[in-house]
């Protein structure tokens, strides 16, 4: 205190200003009007000042407006040597904001690309004859690091250098802001020419969820990135309160994008207590639309006056859509049966024509942390899983009330610190997963980013089963007192100790006489404490209190020994004894 008030010294302000330096805009010029009258002023500290008149009359705001909010808060970002790069996606995976990006392209593309910018001949079978570029939004980065940290290639005459190392952004901000834009303008791949069933490939899609104002190296976010990449083009999206809705749609700006086509996740934000609830609600809509459009389309298809379009119209009813292929070929039908629709002065096509689009499959989703599920909730969500609906819900589990405070929740683990649990929390989390596996008709997944396989398989899995599906998801947070930069090892951690087993649970293998519930996790390598105690939540119970610590470790051991070995002997039941299998 002495120290700063003998140092406090009078800085006078001149009369009028003499930099030449001036301050940029707070977006583009090339930013759409609406972001230049009504986001810009919010962004730049201005918004008391826009009349109301300037605001959506039914309070709705276009998405893919993050791009334009360049918030250059990261000291250093990632420089790709693409020389070493093995095009794994496994930097592009990790990224919390999405702004590590993978695109594969024709090579006459990089006519006129400027001098700095990168790239290689890509190894995707795939793309074969294709270049590809790993490119970095400079001004968008968070400078967190997860992507270095995580990179696999490195250079074996200097195994400190990797496809992916962090550099002083400054001197870099021009010249790869200059790579980025030129980047953008490079076609995204069809979705329909790639694997998604393999991180490489599925990782050249457009993530429509970019550029969030998560804290830096966030656990939740590459989990939406991955499964905009999946399901966006046709995503409903009823989301809890709580950190997805500070990040996800914090005014002025939301994340949550579009494609070159203008096809992208709706996004509406709930309550804490009643999300399931909307969710449930988004998914009887879309059904009862779908089954409205279907009725006034077999109406049409006994009418005199549309019998040119017969064949279409059987087309569309019998449309496979289980893959993107056949979702592309179903929209491209449809567009052909609107424009019918508009010549017809049939009644049935009149009412058809606002509700042809549900012709095509809609994803719906709640997404929400675990004060949502397990707490709050929870009562709701049982609700919608017990309804049968074709309705998918994920739980980005961070184990605390990570936005407001850090409180424990009924998924606080046995043992660790957290606000309302000072002591230690006294007893052992609820199994989400195992209580939504009671009803045996619930697609259940457990996923980590320490397994990019495993979590791709589990959301193809839950969009694909017909019928409710919950995925609970591992959720590093700034809340455990760890390293953010490093985080997914603690994901490796919670797997390896058998805290966090890794599963799905398959109700259509039940259907076939077998077992429905798979682990992908091995048995524990490491011990519980291995884990625990390289986080703050653990840790400092053990400096303020050993005795308790270590009383709660052991509780702690046990249960999670036990649980690892419950799963086991589920995975291993042999379902042609079953009961269902012999009446079958």
């Amino acid at each position: 205190m002495d120290a700063g008030l003998n140092n406090l010294y009078e800085v006078k302000v001149p009369a009028k200003a003499t930099s030449k330096l001036k301050m940029a805009a707070a977006v583009s010029g090339k930013a759409p009007k609406f972001v230049k009258d009504v986001t810009a002023p919010i962004i730049a500290g201005l918004g008391d000042a826009l009349p109301v008149s300037k605001m959506p009359a039914d309070g709705t705001f276009p998405t893919a407006t993050s791009q334009y909010e360049k918030r250059n808060i990261a000291i250093e970002i990632p420089v790709w040597d693409e020389k070493i790069c093995i095009q794994c996606g496994i930097c592009s995976f990790v990224c919390p904001h999405a702004v590590v990006r993978l695109k594969a392209y024709d090579a006459k593309l990089l006519k006129g690309a400027p001098k700095t910018f990168k790239s290689v001949d890509c190894k995707i079978t795939e793309m074969a004859g294709k270049k590809l570029t790993v490119q970095v939004a400079p001004e968008d980065c968070t400078g967190c690091g997860a992507c270095a940290y995580n990179c696999p290639a490195k250079d074996k005459q200097n195994p400190n250098h990797k496809a992916l190392d962090m550099h002083f952004q400054p001197p870099l901000r021009a010249s790869e802001a200059e790579n980025w834009d030129f980047f953008l303008k490079l076609p995204d791949v069809d979705a329909t020419q790639v694997k998604l069933e393999t991180l490489r490939s599925n990782q050249l899609i457009r993530p429509l969820f970019e550029f969030s104002g998560a804290c830096a190296g966030c656990g939740e976010t590459p989990y939406l990135a991955l499964l905009s990449r999946l399901f966006g083009d046709r995503m409903l999206i009823a989301n809890a309160t709580g950190c997805t809705s500070i990040y996800g749609g914090n005014l002025p700006t939301t994340p949550w994008a579009q494609r070159a086509d203008g096809r992208g996740p709706a996004w509406s934000n709930s309550l804490f207590e009643d999300n399931a609830e909307f969710g449930f609600g988004m998914r009887l809509t879309v059904d009862q639309f779908n089954k409205a459009a279907l009725d006034n389309l077999n109406e049409l298809a006994g009418a005199k006056s549309f019998s040119a379009n017969a064949k279409l119209i059987k087309e569309i009813v019998s449309a496979d859509q289980s893959s993107q292929a056949g979702i592309e070929a179903q929209r491209g039908r449809v567009e052909k049966l609107k424009t019918a629709l508009k010549g017809s002065k049939e009644r049935a096509a009149q009412l058809l024509l606002p509700l042809a689009d549900y012709l095509v499959k809609k994803s719906v989703w709640c997404i929400g942390g675990d004060g949502w599920a397990y707490d709050i909730g929870y009562g709701g969500l049982d609700h919608v899983i017990a309804s049968g609906k074709n309705i998918n819900l994920l739980v980005l589990d961070t184990e605390v009330y990570s936005n407001t405070g850090g409180q424990a929740s009924k998924s606080t683990p046995l043992g660790a610190v957290a606000q309302f649990a000072a002591g230690g929390k006294p007893v052992a989390k609820k199994d989400l997963g195992m209580l939504a596996m009671s009803y045996g008709t619930v697609y259940v997944a457990a996923v980590a980013l320490s397994n990019p396989a495993q979590c791709i398989k589990a959301m193809l899995e839950a969009e694909a089963h017909d019928g409710p599906s919950l995925i609970v998801a591992y959720a590093h947070c700034i809340a455990h007192g760890i390293d953010m930069t490093t985080a997914v090892d603690e994901h490796k951690k919670a797997v390896q100790s058998g805290y966090w087993p890794l599963y799905r649970y398959n109700p259509a293998l039940a259907a076939e006489c077998k077992n429905p519930l798979q682990l992908d996790s091995k048995a524990p390598t490491i011990t519980l404490e291995e884990y625990a105690y390289s986080e703050n939540r653990y840790k400092s119970l053990k400096k303020s209190n050993p005795k308790a610590a270590d009383e709660l470790m052991k509780k702690a051991t046990h249960w999670a020994a036990a649980r690892f070995a419950y799963y086991q002997k589920l995975a291993a039941l042999n379902y042609d004894e079953r009961w269902e299998c012999e009446t079958k």
